[in-house]
């Protein structure tokens, strides 16, 4: 029993340095704008900001980010990420 506690606190404490080095490199990504956003986007929708913070973090360390996004950029990401969302029109026959 006493394993199985020692096991989940390195578990935590894995995850919590990972979540460290992860915000370290988003705070030298993204201006403190874009990050704001990021963060209302957290408080709002967690799992898409997972997912925008792994994908930011791909594309840097493929190269493709080079200067800090701005908040204009992050929203072309964003616009990017996101699916599209189909309409639906209701008709009276």
């Amino acid at each position: 029993m006493a394993e199985g506690t020692g096991s989940q606190d390195e578990a935590r404490i894995e995850e919590a340095k990972k979540q460290i080095i992860k915000d370290r490199l988003l705070k030298v990504l993204l201006t403190s704008e874009a990050r704001q956003r990021l963060n209302n986007i957290k408080i709002v929708k967690p799992e898409l900001a997972s997912i925008i913070e792994e994908y930011i973090i791909q594309l840097a360390s493929s190269g493709k980010i080079r200067n800090p996004l701005n908040d204009e950029e992050f929203k072309q990401l964003l616009l990017a990420i996101q699916k599209p969302r189909k309409e639906f029109k209701i008709r009276w026959v």
